[in-house]
């Protein structure tokens, strides 16, 4: 066994211990197998209310989330994170880049790609720091000034040189879907985690950002064990058509097209057992609530 080979087994046993081998194992037969959405997250940003950190976890874990994401680079004190988060029990399942749009890895500036990459090994270790498993991550972005290949190429070359910090911290770096104009079918999303053939990296499956060209059921039985978490949201045909393509967003969990009881039962099929994160409009602890009444009837559709 080599030294990577090495790496790649301690980080997956470590994981294990951590997670839940259903989290890290997450394909195929298994008896011990747990519905598939199980803990309840969402957004930090979603949090309307003007309190303290302390206070805001406190409203969290009273309304019944079982966990909040943060982004990362942030500039909330590390010190009143931790010590919020044990205090309240409200866990930290994981973060989100906080600079992957504005300074992306498929950026023709090598410059702008080192923010990038500089944020992600940050967004690691806070992660690791926090007690959670992964950084979402928009892997590139597609546009005039950056080619379908260039964005392939550069993105890979970047992901590539995080691995390390990756296996350092055991933290997994999970792409997500969204309107980047780049892997834009199930498969070559599959293509693309394989590239790196790492247990450490993966997906964070959006279930709602998928219906605007495709059914989240078909990208779940493509991706299978490769989906790491899913993101919690609706979008709507019928309101994209008549109102225009960023309208889709604006209904209610359970009110657009998303089949749940077709992506929990695809879900259950991949193995995947773990957390669901909400990222929808918030707000204050009455909209909050609802948000979480809804998540309830998701998880159990």
């Amino acid at each position: 066994m080599n030294r990577r080979e090495f790496l790649k087994s301690n980080a997956m046993a470590a994981a294990a211990v951590g997670l839940g081998a259903s989290e890290v194992f997450s394909s195929g037969a298994n008896p011990l197998q747990a519905k598939p959405l199980v803990k309840k997250s969402l957004k930090w940003g979603m949090v309307k209310e003007n309190l303290s950190i302390l206070d805001k976890f406190k409203l969290l874990k009273d309304i019944g989330f079982d966990g909040v994401e943060l982004d990362s680079p942030n500039d909330l004190p590390m010190k009143e994170i931790l010590n919020a988060r044990d205090k309240t029990g409200l866990e930290l399942p994981g973060t989100v880049n906080s600079v992957h749009w504005k300074s992306p890895l498929s950026d023709p500036d090598p410059a702008k790609r080192k923010v990038c990459s500089d944020a992600m090994a940050q967004a690691l270790r806070d992660t690791k720091k926090y007690g959670g498993t992964t950084v979402l991550l928009v892997p590139g972005v597609v546009n005039a000034d950056t080619s379908y290949q260039a964005a392939w190429d550069r993105s890979i070359a970047e992901v590539k040189k995080l691995i390390p910090v990756a296996e350092e911290t055991g933290i997994k770096i999970a792409f997500e879907n969204v309107w980047n104009n780049f892997i834009l079918s199930p498969i070559e999303a599959a293509r693309y985690v394989d590239e790196f053939n790492h247990p450490l990296v993966g997906w964070y499956f959006d279930v709602g950002n998928i219906l605007r060209y495709g059914w989240p059921v078909h990208w779940i039985e493509v991706l299978g064990k490769r989906i790491f978490k899913v993101d919690i949201k609706e979008f709507s045909l019928k309101k994209m058509n008549e109102e225009g393509l960023w309208k889709g967003f604006g209904v209610e969990l359970l009110e657009g097209d998303c089949n749940w009881p077709a992506v929990n039962a695809a879900l259950s099929k991949a193995g995947y057992s773990g957390w669901g994160s909400a990222e929808v409009g918030g707000g204050d602890r009455k909209r909050l609530t609802v948000i979480k009444e809804k998540m309830d009837e998701i998880y159990k559709a």
